[in-house]
């Protein structure tokens, strides 16, 4: 269906022919002056042919419809009454840029492995409401609990190793996401924590803020990203080291269980994707149930054709189509 979003615009559709009426009034002895109104008679909007007159009237018409802003509203789209709550935080220390994971056989840094599996876990979660913080130095919300997931994965798409420095504030990410856990009184609270290192930075020890959290009744699945073995050259020739060795597990496996969470370590993609079996068998908490209407805007089609309509006006004034539609006019008034 079609709606009109400011419809007392309309009351504007008379205004031309009132302004010509009271410019072209007329009393005994001669003109009724109104201050700001022209008195030149050869531009008066009467002085046109009643064809002209027409044309000024579809523009105007066409102008004012615009301005009601008309839309075209759609049928009632229910959205999803059941879901879960999850929020994200990813690690964006400088270690992220370890090139020691495998997309496809092509070789990619851990954070770039991230933002791939991530990015489709993101689009997979239909219902649920997703958040992202982002952590380093510090924790930083970067999208509040949202349906929108495009909006979310177009954040994680958008982010960049060192953005919020360094090194790595994982207390700070579990009790960022812990207080706008607060807000909701209906959720799983899911916290998803992935980094590839320890808790080096930030004024909040990881473990007191999974006690807070588990009081809290939030659930933290911690993600330990990176590979076990990697080979580098050397100047002895090729080696083989342990790129993960920053990685504390044993405290990460710690505020997972302290929640009634999972521990994983992603090794590689197929690891990392063993989270979405985890998330899947949570029970999803039901909500009010919402709908929208979809709305697309019209303005711009009675925009164009006064525009349209505009350049007609104009070509109807030059000198070679003004005579133009004399000649085609006169037989008619010849046949009357």
């Amino acid at each position: 269906m079609i709606s009109i979003s400011w419809p007392w615009f309309l009351l504007l559709l008379p205004l031309p022919f009132l302004f010509g009426r009271a410019q072209h009034a007329q009393v005994e002895g001669g003109r009724l002056q109104l201050p700001g109104i022209s008195q030149t008679g050869k531009t008066s909007f009467s002085t046109h042919s009643p064809r002209t007159r027409k044309r000024y009237w579809l523009m105007w018409c066409l102008l004012v419809l615009a301005i009601c802003r008309p839309q075209w509203v759609g049928e009632p789209i229910e959205l999803p009454s059941q879901g879960r709550d999850l929020m994200v935080a990813v690690d964006l220390s400088g270690s992220m840029q370890i090139e020691d994971m495998v997309i496809e056989g092509q070789v990619v840094d851990r954070f770039t492995l991230i933002q791939h599996v991530v990015s489709d876990f993101i689009e997979r979660r239909k219902g649920d409401r997703i958040g992202l913080i982002l952590f380093a130095d510090h924790a930083y919300l970067q999208a509040p609990l949202t349906q929108d997931r495009r909006s979310v994965a177009q954040f994680l798409k958008e982010a960049q190793i060192g953005l919020v420095g360094k090194q790595t504030a994982i207390g700070e990410a579990i009790a960022l996401a812990v207080k706008r856990f607060e807000k909701m009184d209906e959720s799983n609270r899911v916290l998803i924590l992935l980094t590839d290192g320890s808790n080096n930075a930030g004024n909040i020890d990881p473990v007191q803020a999974a006690e807070i959290a588990a009081n809290r009744k939030v659930t933290i699945y911690t993600v330990g990203v990176g590979a076990e073995v990697m080979e580098r050259r050397t100047l002895f020739g090729r080696e083989r080291v342990n790129p993960s060795v920053d990685l504390d597990e044993k405290q990460l496996n710690h505020i997972a269980e302290l929640t009634n969470g999972r521990y994983f370590r992603a090794r590689n993609s197929q690891e990392l994707e063993q989270i979405y079996q985890a998330i899947d068998k949570l029970e999803p908490v039901s909500r009010d149930q919402l709908s929208y209407r979809p709305q697309a805007d019209l303005f711009y089609w009675p925009l164009a054709l006064a525009l349209l309509t505009s350049l007609w006006i104009a070509l109807g004034q030059l000198p070679l189509f003004s005579r133009a539609s004399s000649k085609l006019a006169s037989p008619r008034e010849n046949m009357r």
